[in-house]
């Protein structure tokens, strides 16, 4: 068993120190980031991983900035064999990287060389992969550019969203670490030097990106609607209103032509992208750049979320009404 530093902030780090700690390796020390204050109280709340650490009786660090000269030294003097890292939140300096004797070891939540960056969960549900995974590797000074070690494949599924894949790729990476630092003590492990060939940038979520353009097509706003649940979430404005969608269908080709001409509404290309048409006991369903959506929950403002039924019956949003971008271009 190895000497380790652990790196991590977020609930998505805990379970692989869990596993760290329960197959019997010495977790020395764990790095987090500092505390900060969260929610309307702005309360100071410590990170999952400090909590987690604490409830095992681990001495944890929270260095501002990991690369300051002082810290470095901290590192130094605990003589680890190797420190995991996983969703930390600082770049790593090169004299960091050199200290432990193995190297430093990220957990990455994708099938590197593809999504590297902030936010590769929720990219590849907005961007309807097929499948995603874990991917261990050294790293390097580059961004998710290091050497690939092991890798943990999950499908997606029809109606995965961001949080429930966080959530099993959370766990695979608890699985993966373990076994990628068994064939690194051992020395049986295979470095895969990673190409720039099939990358894409997963770059970090912001609020805005929940805006919801109607113009595009319903399997793309099907898709962000999955992929920013929960957070940041996908949204539309409704009568100087803001409406979080949590859940929607896609209607498209021949279904579509079929609701709408017994709907007794014109065709999709007559109807501009936005217009609600129609709002009844079938749902409510909205029309988009290419193919209608069904939405199937959602939540007004300073409200509870809902099923499609429930909200229409305390803001019923007639036919014909058209749901708007917050920020207009």
């Amino acid at each position: 068993f190895m000497r380790i530093v652990f790196m991590g902030t977020p609930d998505f780090s805990v379970p692989a120190l869990k596993a760290l700690v329960e197959a019997g390796h010495q977790v020395i020390a764990v790095v987090t980031q500092p505390d900060k204050p969260k929610g309307r109280g702005k309360e100071v709340q410590m990170t999952p991983v400090k909590i987690q650490a604490m409830e095992y009786g681990i001495p944890v660090y929270q260095p501002a900035k990991v690369r300051e000269a002082s810290f470095v030294e901290v590192l130094k003097g605990l003589e680890a064999d190797a420190y995991v890292v996983i969703a930390f939140g600082q770049i790593l300096p090169k004299a960091v990287l050199e200290l432990p004797k193995y190297g430093c070891i990220n957990i990455h939540a994708s099938l590197l060389p593809k999504y590297r960056g902030a936010a590769p969960i929720q990219w590849c549900v907005i961007d309807g992969e097929r499948e995603t995974g874990i991917t261990t590797m050294m790293m390097d000074v580059g961004l998710d550019t290091g050497d690939m070690l092991e890798k943990a494949v999950i499908p997606i599924e029809e109606k995965e969203t961001g949080g429930s894949l966080h959530d099993k790729l959370s766990m695979a990476g608890g699985d993966l670490i373990l076994s990628t630092l068994k064939k690194l003590e051992e020395g049986t492990l295979v470095r895969t030097p990673q190409t720039d060939e099939g990358t894409c940038y997963a770059k970090m979520l912001t609020k805005s990106l929940g805006d919801i353009d109607w113009n595009q097509g319903a399997v793309s706003i099907e898709r962000l609607i999955r992929g920013l649940n929960p957070w940041p979430s996908a949204y539309t404005m409704w009568n100087g209103k803001t409406i979080k969608i949590w859940a929607a269908d896609v209607i498209a080709g021949r279904e579509a032509a079929d609701f709408l001409s017994e709907s007794g509404v014109p065709a999709e290309t007559e109807t501009a992208p936005g217009t609600v048409v129609c709002s009844d006991k079938r749902g409510l369903v909205v029309c988009t750049g290419g193919g209608l959506l069904s939405i199937r929950e959602l939540q007004m403002e300073g409200k509870k979320r809902m099923d499609t039924p429930a909200f229409l019956r305390g803001y019923p949003i007639p036919a014909g009404d058209v749901f708007v971008k917050k920020e207009s271009d």
